[in-house]
């Protein structure tokens, strides 16, 4: 039995993406005998990964190959919000806890995305407190009392189904953080890309993923 596999070679030695494609073709078939074990079996497309290593950033929008990743996909057409927004201005409307922001909207990020209706936006921004820590002293911060509710896990997911809700078909999420959790293919999302962000030291890696929300029948 042989197998033999072609590599393609690497195009952009700034990073290392890894692909595998569904349309194989000569270049990238593996030769499959009568005598092979293991059948056939279909793979389907994965998401796109690099890995770069920028200086750390206060504000996740503005380290370089961050931005350099949310103007790929983000159009000036698209109908866009940011529940976190702090100083950032990239989102159409914004919002952040902090009345200091100058941002359109100060309410809890769940309240700030009740507003919008089913399916009426291109693309969101999820860039939250990454621990129940920060989230705990955003809030003490503003002088608002921290509770149980406001320190579980549950304050995560409730905004992940929000945003599921509002997106549109084909519409896009990026979220940032401390984990490649996203929105999830549970909720009717498709992982299309990742970027992990080495920030060096004893420095936690920024991880973003780009998903799309895959179109329904109904």
């Amino acid at each position: 039995m042989v197998i033999t596999v072609s590599i393609r070679p690497v195009a952009d030695f700034e990073t290392l993406n890894y692909q595998i494609m569904t349309d194989l073709n000569t270049s990238t078939a593996a030769t499959i005998t009568d005598e092979t074990a293991i059948g056939f079996i279909p793979c389907y497309n994965q998401p796109l990964f690099s890995r770069i290593w920028e200086m750390p950033n206060s504000n996740t929008f503005d380290i370089k190959c961050i931005s350099k990743l949310i103007h790929k996909y983000l159009k000036p057409e698209f109908e866009s919000a940011d529940p976190f927004a702090n100083k950032c201005k990239l989102a159409k409307i914004t919002n952040d806890l902090n009345p200091e922001m100058d941002t359109d909207y100060h309410l809890d990020a769940v309240d700030f995305l009740k507003q919008f209706a089913d399916n009426s936006l291109d693309f969101v921004f999820y860039d939250p407190p990454y621990s129940l820590r920060q989230v705990s002293e955003c809030y003490k911060n503003v002088g608002i009392p921290v509770t149980m509710q406001t320190t579980q896990s549950s304050w995560r997911t409730k905004h992940i189904n929000e945003i599921s809700r509002i997106v549109k078909p084909n519409g896009i999420v990026m979220c940032f953080g401390w984990n490649s959790s996203g929105i999830g293919k549970k909720r009717g999302f498709e992982l299309i890309e990742v970027l992990l962000v080495a920030h060096g030291g004893s420095h936690n890696d920024t991880i973003c993923t780009v998903e799309r929300k895959l179109p329904t029948l109904f």
